[in-house]
């Protein structure tokens, strides 16, 4: 299971819908508590099929997550398909202990958020819960 607070899903939903129909993609760093630091990081290919994060914001964001000792999600959002991991996304999916988000805009008035652990190129989904942030 992955656990986001509500302003967290927001947040990603948000991020998605800001350069649509262009991929957008980004970190989490997930505190010890649950909770989440965004890193909303540029697609420097700005394409609507697949993403590159641009490098120095990619560095400065992994350097702030490790030296915190924070565990790691890496997002990017599928503007015209389901939340599921291309043969790209599996590809170069180089983190194993990463959670892999996708946040899905396909229904336009549903956009959704799905998780997965991607290790050797197996997909394993993880359910994702959006907990109260009062909890």
């Amino acid at each position: 299971m992955f656990e986001l607070d509500p302003a967290t899903w927001d947040l990603l939903v948000e991020h998605s819908w800001s350069d649509f129909p262009y991929e957008v993609c980004g970190l989490l760093g997930v505190r010890a508590d649950g909770s989440c630091a965004h890193y909303p990081i540029d697609n420097a290919e700005r394409s609507m099929t697949y993403y590159v994060m641009d490098a120095k914001q990619l560095l400065r964001a992994m350097r702030e997550i490790e030296d915190e000792g924070w565990g790691l999600a890496i997002y990017h959002s599928h503007t015209h398909t389901q939340a599921y991991p291309s043969a790209t996304d599996i590809r170069l999916a180089a983190y194993p202990e990463a959670t892999y988000l996708i946040v899905t805009l396909q229904d336009r008035d549903r956009p959704d958020v799905r998780a997965f652990s991607i290790v050797d190129g197996e997909v394993s989904e993880k359910r994702v819960l959006v907990r109260d942030s009062a909890a």
